[in-house]
């Protein structure tokens, strides 16, 4: 049998579905409601929550577990690093200066949104690597039932990408107002995931060490966009239990996809 089939559709499958994702866009009309905002915004931080916690930071537990006493190192200074980073990028992300109330209050909520998009791009990396180690260690063992594990890996996260590509598309549109501008940076979210799977796939035998300081950067980075933006402003709008449900939903939704499909 020729694996590659395996491995092409494998790393197509999850840039696949978080397009699918991003296309759900096109299925919400335009939101004025402020309860409706809310129960969206909770909903994306539910989601970067349980995805931080369920695929990034536990596997990175586990990768860390051969370096005894100092397995703590990489969980600890790469979620820092990468909460850092997003407050870098927010001071040298360019603001427009205005004396329009409205405008100065729609140019932050656009800020908010590219944060957003960096947070979900970033981690997206260490899937399309994990993806690409799975498949680069499959073609090393050369069996039939290694690439069906990398295969079923693939699988697991193209359906967890789904609901991550919705997260990043809906908040944008409805800060920009374009269906077609916020599928695009659901899209270009995802397209990092088989770029970097094909850098694994060819490095699976050497980098995988960096792999728990990837994880918890990645995690630290969504944490803080979750900390800093979603949830407050999913709190702002007249009845803040929408946010509050929107947010236990989208956790709940993708933890259960982590679970079943970890």
């Amino acid at each position: 049998m020729n694996f590659w089939i395996f491995t092409v559709f494998g790393i197509s499958f999850i840039f696949l579905m978080t397009t699918l994702g991003a296309s759900l866009v096109y299925f919400f009309s335009k939101n004025k409601s402020g309860k409706l905002n809310a129960l969206f915004l909770g909903f994306v931080g539910g989601v970067m929550v349980a995805a931080s916690i369920w695929s990034l930071l536990l596997p990175a537990i586990d990768l860390s577990a051969n370096l005894g006493g100092w397995k703590v190192l990489p969980l600890l200074i790469g979620f820092v690093l990468g909460g850092l980073f997003l407050i870098v990028l927010d001071k040298i992300i360019p603001e427009h200066q205005t004396n329009n109330n409205f405008e100065k209050q729609k140019e932050v909520e656009i800020k908010k949104t590219k944060k957003l998009f960096f947070a979900v791009t970033i981690h997206n990396i260490p899937e399309g690597l994990a993806v690409g180690f799975a498949f680069g260690a499959a073609a090393l063992i050369g069996t039939k039932l290694a690439f069906l594990s990398a295969l079923g890996l693939a699988i697991g996260i193209g359906i967890q990408n789904l609901p991550e590509g919705t997260a990043v598309a809906l908040p944008i549109k409805n800060a920009i107002g374009s269906k077609h501008k916020a599928f695009l940076y659901g899209v270009l979210s995802g397209a990092v995931e088989p770029v970097f799977a094909v850098i694994g796939y060819f490095l699976a035998s050497t980098i995988q060490f960096l792999q728990p300081w990837i994880l918890s950067f990645a995690a630290g980075a969504m944490i803080y966009v979750v900390a800093s933006d979603l949830i407050p402003q999913s709190v702002t709008y007249d009845n803040s239990t929408f946010g509050t449900w929107g947010f236990m939903i989208g956790f709940a939704i993708m933890m259960a996809l982590d679970v079943a499909l970890g």
